[in-house]
Parts: structure tokens; C-alpha cells; sequence
């Protein structure tokens, strides 16, 4: 386009109301012509105070290829671009492409969407500053006449030495805003606003000789000479490095910086996770048995053809379905192209960072939360820059900034942790294949229980299905027992182990191998009980019970983090009679090192991982054989692969079975079948025990012989008598807020204009919708929760049906307080 034609932007403002959501129209000023960019950041004057904001340009055309019909009259009344964030692109047309695809189907913002693939040091904070003017003779009138209060503000502001942010004014003087306004309008302050980024870059001091010194025109001592002499032969180095080899303090340095001889800069240096190094080099060949060599053959044709393909790897636990998608990231990464590998649990990442950086180096990213941030946004950069083509993390890997995309996995695909539980509510699944079809890339969905949805969708011919059957080398799947907990209380025993599995426990642990726990409850009491009114402890600002935990000796709510010391006072009746009930990990951990005084017990659940690398720190240990027994919530269950465990123990396994949607049974046979896979997958057999009160579930007698077909075959009925996905989609209406009747009223009211928006403009649109009823956990945080359940087909129709009252009940004052949230495919209805 010509440098004299009007430029419009079309840009994503950041902290748009839902409703007036869209992308708005900007005029790009002369001076910016040359650096806006689709994909760049910029701030823009919003709204009727014109504050700053920043957005995301997602389209720039000339005034007369604009595709929104603005006029040169029009065009003049738009508002300017005021600054370009990035001095790169930062999002590729692919990345836009996503942005839009998210909006569309998640019911959020256009910025919710860009933020969501953003990690969080990237992002900017635009905070308005404040900075006194001088009074001149002609304005004293005016400044005398303002309030003392006004007049300490302005002295404070004077006495600073640069621009003062709100928040700390406020801080000091808590109802300065007034009077800041006054300021402002006479012309006593300067206010404006500017983007500050969260998280800066990590830098360097470096030096090197300048150019044009003329280094015979000074005199040297023999210590500068020394350094003179290093920068010669090396270039530039940075300061640390010139100090170590030298053994002269930085003096020396400065000294001919001032001079004139040397320069100081800064260079970017990046902080990685983990150390390359430590893992070593690993270039042996991928040795595949002979199931695997068919699998990894068939799925590598998928990946050369020229067009989108999605495909299952279906196989049993221990059946090296690892080595063959590993393989096939080996293929792509030969070919120069990207590949993203996720994984549910950041448990599951440091056993992968081993396999992949011993075999790839610093061709490996890593994207996960445990990460600093600072170490997130150089990992980020390092792929935007394309030094890493490998990208290794959880659900927000998927959103990697990759040029060119050939392979994506997720592996164990049907774990509800791939699903997000904030705005955008994304399924990592659906984006992967979205991304997938943008570079005729193959989406690899891999597991030993697919989801019901998956299996399915294998079955039909819409992925290509590849089944591993057996265990790969000479392990064998385990021996699995089922234990009747009713017979073990008659007996007497009340602790949180079978008869049958201490004993197994002792000789294991006679044998020095190991054994894995799983309980999927942490705490040490899970709820406590009067026995003189009945009553169960409950939060106060939740519709859920206290969990007693033994290493703080409180009571605490694992939904709000309400928490009070533990007494055994009831208080409703005021009777000292409470009693703990109920076994969490830290009480089965305390029963296990009482019955095993010298095992070494290691413990991983919530609280006990905390800490950043304590994921790392703890597996690491238990792989090197540091503890004889790991006990832990769902984390331990899942991906992991330790050779020297041979026997595997699931407590109080019916928790797991009963919840209110139609997902339970899934849930758990997963679970189940997962921990199962954990014994005995190295050259020793390995044994499992399920203990249960309902040793009869077909749930728990097809997870203990892992027959997930039979399972399937089930289950399926059952969602098609039901229409239940994926016969139909689900997609659930949740509305929270203080006031309970307003709540109420507001689900009631918009179920009623859903149907009516249906039957007036998408009449042939069928649903069938389930409510409005309370939400499983009702109360959180003092809010009431109201959900709607509604079956339909997720089609552009319906989208647009939802999106209509959405913004209608959003404009609504009687219900500005209440929260109204929709979920697509939730994996639960709480």
C-alpha cells in the first residue's frame, strides 16, 4: 500500500466488557506505519476516557481494502494507535487463525484468547503515572485556592524525582483520587499511561573493544594491557568471564570503559528449566519389537501425507507406546519440522525431560506451570526464535509458537487436565487438531484407555486407529487382586490396609523392591463428624466438609483455603465429641511407616509438592531407589515408568466410582487401569491389590484385567440410550453469585430465553436441556452455584444462540452480579 493512504488497523483491546466484545477499528498514524504488524502488540486509546490499553493487531489494510466498510469520513474519526509493544511479530497468521477459532467456539474475548496462548512474563501492565508541573505566576491564584489535602499531594509529587504510579499514591494518601483529578484538570500534574512488562529480560554485562579505539595513543598499565589483550583474541566477553580469567576486580574493566577504549552492553541470556548437560548424550538407535515397527510404519505414512490426518495409538500399559511416537518425533524433527508432545501431569515431566534432552539437547522446550516465569517466557522465546523445535509440557504447550507444525501428541488423551477450567474453556485436544490442520500436520492421540469420545471416533473411521496388545520385552501385564474391605472390618481391621496387601508390602519390602500407594484423597482425616448431633464440619463459605491435615494440625477447605486450628469442639452443639473420619494420603502415609518403622516412605500429593522441582526432586529420588514405598494421590498413577516396582496398592477405590455425571465410570476404569499398569514392567512380575466395598463393580473386575473393549462396549450403550457424548454435545450453563434467589432467578430466566431465542431463529436446532438445578458443590466462597445442562450439537447455530442471551443477560442490571459461565464438553458437572 502507499505511505500517503489511510492505514486501518483491526485490533483485540484487552479488558473488553463480553457484550461490546468485537475487533475494533484504529487509524495507524504516519509515524507507525512502517511498524505495525498483524500479530503485534500495540497500545490503543479505549472507551470515553481514552485510557490505554493494550491489544493484539489482527488485521492492517488501506482504506480501501478495509473490510469493515469504514469511509474517508469515517476513517477520520477513528482513534490512533498510540505505540507499538513488540518490536517483533509476535503471533504468525496461524496464531491469529487460532485466536479467532478459540473466540468462536469458548464463548470469550478476542484478548482472552491472545492472553491464553501468551505465557505470563510476556504480558504487559499499563499503569497510569503522575508527575507535578511547576506553578507558574499566572496559575498560583488557582493552586492557592485548592484544599491543603491537594496541595500535600502536589508537594509529594514535586519532591519526587520521576513519575509516581497511582497505586503507590494511593497507598500513601488513600483518597487522593479527587483530588488527583483536581490536579489534573488545573494543569498542576502530568498523568499518563504506560505498558509495563511483568517479567523483564534476563541480561548480561558484556564487554568488547569500541571500534575506532586508537589503542596506540594511550598509555596502558600491565593490567589493562592483560584485558586489552583477552578482548583482542575473544571479541567480547562478558565482565564475569573477564574478572575469572584475569583475576583482576571489574575496576580495571571501568577504568578503560571511561577511557574510551571499551564498551559495556547487555546481552540477552536465557533461563532454561533444567541443565543439558546432566542427562547426557543418547543417539543409540529406537529398537521397536515388531507390533510397534507396524505401528510407527503406518502412522509415519500418515504424518508424509500431504493433508491433516488425527490418529489413536491404543495400547496396554508397559506396551512401548512411548518408543513409537518418540520415533516418529525423531522423523519430523530430521525433517525440520515442529512437534509438540503434552502430557497430563507435570509429574509425567521429568522422567520425558531425560528421554528427550539425552536424545535432542537444547532442541527440547519445556511449557509447563512448575517453571518460573521467567523461564517460561525464555522458553517461549527460544521456540519463537526457533532454536528449540521440540516442544515437551501440559495443556499450554499446545499453544507453542511453532512455525511449522508436523506432528502433535497428546499422550494419555483422555485426562480431564487437557480440558481448561478457565476462560477460554479450550479442550487441548480440539486446538491440537485445529493447529494440526493449519500445516497438514498429524494429531497422535495416545493411551491405554481412550476416551469414550476418542475410542469412537477410531471406531468410525474418522482417526485412524493402531493398537499395541501386549507388553513390550518379557513383562507381562500384573497380577491383580480384589479385596473385600467389608470382610476386613468384621475382622477388626479398621487402617487403611488389607491384611493381604501388608503382608505384601513386608515382603517386597524384604525382596528391596517397591511398591506404589495410591489414596486420591490428600489430607489425613477427610471429614470430622459429631457423634452427639450428627452433624459433619463443614466450611463455613462452602458447601463442603473441613479436611483434617496432621502436618499443620488444622482444618482446612481445599475448594476457598479456609482453614482454622483442629479442636475436638462440634460448632453446632458445642459438645466436645467431634471425630475424625475418613483417610487422606498423609494418614495412610503416617499408618505405613507405623507398621514399617524403617521403610522409606515418600509421599506426593498437593502438599507435599509445592515447591518448584519438588516434582523433579521427589521422582528422581524414588527412580534411584531412595524410598521403598510412593504413596500419592492420581499423580502417582499415571505415565510413570519404574522398572524395580512390583507391586501396586489402590485404596478405598469406590470414591473414585461415584459422582454425579456420566463420566464416573470412565474416570474410573482409567484410574484404575493406569496404576495397575505401574507394577511390574520390569523383568520382574508385578502384582496389584484393589481394595473395595464393592468388590462386585464391573468397573473394578474389567480395570483389574484391563479389558477396556469390553468396557467400551458397555459404556457405549449406555451413552446412546442416554445421549450422552458422543451421541451429542453437553454443554453446561453454570451461574454463581452472593444473593441465592437472584442466582436462582437468572438461571431461570435465561433458560427461558434460550428457548425462546431457539424456536424464533434456530427452530430446527435440537436440544434437550436438564435444570436449572444446584451445582454438585453449591456454595463456594459464600457464592451459590446453579447450573443448566443442556444436550445439543455444538454448530455455529447453537454458538450463536448461546452468544445472543449471553450478552442480553450481561447488559441486565438485576443480574450485573452474577457470574454466568458456559462450558462446552465439561469433564465434570461441578
Amino acid at each position: 500500500m502507499k505511505n500517503d493512504e489511510a492505514v486501518i488497523a483491526g485490533v483485540a483491546v484487552d479488558n473488553t466488557v463480553y457484550r461490546f466484545d468485537q475487533i475494533f477499528s484504529y487509524r495507524v498514524p504516519d509515524s507507525l506505519k512502517d511498524t505495525v504488524r498483524e500479530g503485534k502488540r500495540v497500545l490503543v486509546p479505549f472507551g470515553r476516557g481514552n485510557r490505554l490499553r493494550q491489544g493484539m493487531v489482527m488485521c492492517v489494510s488501506s482504506l480501501k481494502e478495509n473490510t469493515q466498510d469504514i469511509t474517508n469520513a469515517e476513517s477520520d474519526k477513528l482513534k490512533n494507535i498510540s505505540s507499538v509493544l513488540d518490536k517483533e511479530i509476535l503471533f504468525t497468521d496461524e496464531m491469529l487463525k487460532t485466536v479467532n477459532f478459540i473466540h468462536d467456539r469458548y464463548y470469550c474475548t478476542y484478548y482472552d484468547a491472545v492472553r491464553a496462548m501468551l505465557p505470563a512474563g510476556i504480558n504487559y501492565k499499563i499503569k497510569t503515572l503522575y508527575s507535578a508541573i511547576p506553578i507558574t505566576e499566572e496559575s498560583r491564584d488557582n493552586f492557592n485556592s485548592l484544599d491543603e489535602y491537594t496541595k500535600e499531594i502536589y508537594s509529594y509529587l514535586q519532591n519526587g524525582k520521576k513519575s509516581v504510579e497511582k497505586e503507590v499514591i494511593l497507598n500513601v494518601y488513600s483518597k487522593a483520587e479527587p483530588s488527583l483529578q483536581k490536579l489534573s484538570a488545573y494543569g498542576f500534574v502530568k498523568k499518563e499511561d504506560d505498558a509495563f512488562r511483568k517479567t523483564k529480560d534476563a541480561t548480561i554485562k558484556m564487554v568488547a573493544l569500541c571500534d575506532n579505539a586508537d589503542l596506540s595513543t594511550y598509555t596502558l598499565t600491565p593490567k589493562q594491557e592483560k584485558v586489552v589483550d583477552l578482548l583482542k583474541s575473544v571479541g567480547e566477553a562478558s565482565l564475569k568471564e573477564i574478572c575469572y580469567y584475569t583475576g583482576y576486580t571489574s575496576a580495571v574493566t571501568d577504568t578503560l570503559v571511561k577511557k574510551g577504549i571499551a564498551e559495556y552492553f547487555l546481552d540477552e541470556v536465557m533461563r532454561t528449566p533444567y541443565e543439558h548437560n546432566k542427562y547426557g548424550r543418547d543417539n543409540k538407535e529406537i529398537i521397536l519389537n515388531t507390533q510397534q515397527q507396524k505401528s510407527f510404519n503406518f502412522l509415519y505414512e500418515k504424518y508424509k501425507e500431504d493433508k491433516p490426518n488425527a490418529s489413536l495409538l491404543y495400547g496396554v500399559t508397559g506396551s512401548g507406546k512411548t518408543s513409537v511416537f518418540m520415533k516418529l518425533i525423531e522423523k519430523c524433527f530430521q525433517d525440520g519440522r515442529g512437534t509438540i508432545l503434552m502430557v497430563p501431569e507435570i509429574a509425567l515431566t521429568p522422567q520425558l525431560i531425560k528421554i528427550f534432552v539425552s536424545r535432542f539437547g537444547d532442541n527440547i522446550a519445556v511449557f509447563h506451570s512448575g517453571l518460573s516465569i521467567g523461564e517460561r517466557l525464555d522458553e517461549y522465546k527460544r521456540v519463537k526464535s526457533g532454536e528449540a523445535k521440540i516442544v515437551l509440557g501440559t495443556r499450554s504447550a499446545v499453544f507453542a509458537p511453532l512455525d511449522d507444525i508436523g506432528l502433535i501428541v497428546l499422550d494419555e488423551e483422555q485426562e480431564a487436565s487437557y480440558k481448561s477450567q478457565q476462560t477460554p474453556r479450550y479442550h487441548a485436544r480440539d486446538v491440537a487438531k485445529f493447529r494440526c490442520s493449519c500445516y497438514n500436520g498429524l494429531l497422535l492421540l495416545s493411551s491405554a484407555t481412550p476416551s469414550i469420545e476418542s475410542y469412537y471416533m477410531a471406531q468410525k473411521g474418522l482417526y485412524s486407529l493402531v493398537t499395541l496388545s501386549n507388553r513390550y520385552g518379557n513383562s507381562k501385564l500384573p497380577k491383580v487382586s480384589v479385596v473385600d474391605m467389608n470382610e476386613e472390618i468384621m475382622s477388626g481391621n479398621t487402617s487403611c490396609y488389607s491384611s493381604y496387601l501388608k503382608e505384601l508390602l513386608a515382603d517386597n519390602l524384604l525382596q528391596n523392591k517397591q511398591s506404589i500407594i495410591l489414596l486420591n484423597r490428600r489430607g489425613y482425616n477427610t471429614f470430622l463428624s459429631c457423634r452427639s448431633c450428627g452433624q459433619i464440619v463443614t466450611c463455613p463459605s462452602c458447601s463442603i466438609s473441613m479436611t483434617y491435615h496432621s502436618a499443620n494440625n488444622r482444618l482446612m477447605c481445599h475448594y476457598c483455603g479456609h482453614s482454622v486450628p483442629y479442636t475436638d469442639e462440634c460448632p453446632d452443639c458445642h459438645n466436645q465429641t467431634l471425630r475424625l473420619c475418613g483417610a487422606g494420603t498423609q494418614k495412610a502415609e503416617q499408618e505405613l511407616v507405623d507398621m514399617f518403622p524403617d521403610a522409606r516412605v515418600l509421599r506426593m500429593d498437593a502438599d507435599a509438592t509445592m515447591s518448584k522441582s519438588s516434582y523433579e526432586r521427589k521422582l528422581t529420588a524414588f527412580a534411584n531407589g531412595e524410598y521403598d514405598i510412593l504413596i500419592g494421590t492420581q499423580m502417582v498413577a499415571k505415565g510413570l515408568n519404574f522398572p524395580n516396582v512390583t507391586l501396586v496398592g489402590v485404596l478405598n477405590a469406590d470414591q473414585m466410582l461415584y459422582s454425579d455425571d456420566y463420566r464416573s465410570f470412565e474416570r474410573a476404569f482409567s484410574l484404575l487401569t493406569q496404576v495397575v499398569g505401574r507394577s511390574g514392567r520390569g523383568e520382574h512380575e508385578g502384582i496389584a491389590v484393589i481394595q473395595t466395598t464393592t468388590p462386585e463393580s464391573h468397573v473394578i473386575s474389567l480395570a483389574s484385567i484391563q479389558d477396556y473393549d469390553k468396557f467400551y462396549n458397555g459404556e457405549i450403550g449406555i451413552r446412546k440410550t442416554m445421549l450422552y457424548p458422543p451421541f451429542s454435545d453437553i454443554c453446561l450453563v453454570g451461574f454463581s453469585g452472593i444473593n441465592e434467589g437472584i442466582t436462582i432467578k437468572c438461571s431461570v430466566e435465561f433458560q427461558k430465553r434460550l428457548i425462546a431465542v431457539i424456536k424464533e431463529k434456530f427452530s430446527s436446532l435440537p436440544i434437550r436441556l436438564l435444570g436449572p438445578s444446584k451445582a454438585a458443590v453449591y456454595k463456594i466462597s459464600n457464592k451459590y452455584r446453579y447450573k443448566t445442562i443442556i444436550k445439543c450439537r455444538n454448530t455455529r447455530d447453537f454458538r450463536s444462540a448461546v452468544t445472543t442471551v449471553l450478552k442480553e443477560f450481561s447488559a441486565k442490571k438485576e443480574f450485573k452480579n452474577i457470574s454466568i459461565t458456559v462450558d462446552t464438553n465439561p469433564q465434570s458437572f461441578n
